[in-house]
């Protein structure tokens, strides 16, 4: 019964939903806009460095990663505030948690840039 009452969105509007969801993130979070101006500057620096297609698909997996861990962790936190403004140790874990949770895609990616990228540097001022 309670399946029925669930409303019903046409494909196009899952898509206009997650593109809202993006420029909300884009417009509203420090975070998420911190990420990606580093990704128009690794972008722009694969591109000087010729990376081949294994490194570009370990960017973008990298990058689309790391703006959606983002903003997952921004919703885990919205959630949670809207329903508690008042310390609890659960909510705290809960935010600490995908906060960690970035924190560990974040050190992959700079792992993942810096086996494709410190190589050429080195070689680029020897």
């Amino acid at each position: 019964m309670a399946a029925d009452k669930q409303r019903k969105h046409p494909l196009a509007s899952s898509f206009k939903f997650g593109f809202e969801g993006i420029v909300e993130a884009a417009a509203k979070e420090r975070n998420v806009r911190i990420h990606l101006a580093i990704s128009v500057f690794v972008i722009v620096s694969g591109f000087i460095f010729s990376i081949n297609k294994y490194e570009w698909i370990a960017i973008i997996l990298s990058i689309g990663g790391m703006i959606s861990m983002e903003m997952m962790n921004t919703a885990i936190e919205r959630t949670v505030d809207m329903y508690t403004k008042e310390y609890h140790p659960l909510a705290k874990q809960a935010k600490d948690i995908a906060a960690g949770a970035v924190l560990v895609f974040a050190m992959s990616s700079v792992l993942i840039g810096l086996i494709i990228f410190l190589p050429r540097i080195f070689a680029w001022f020897n």
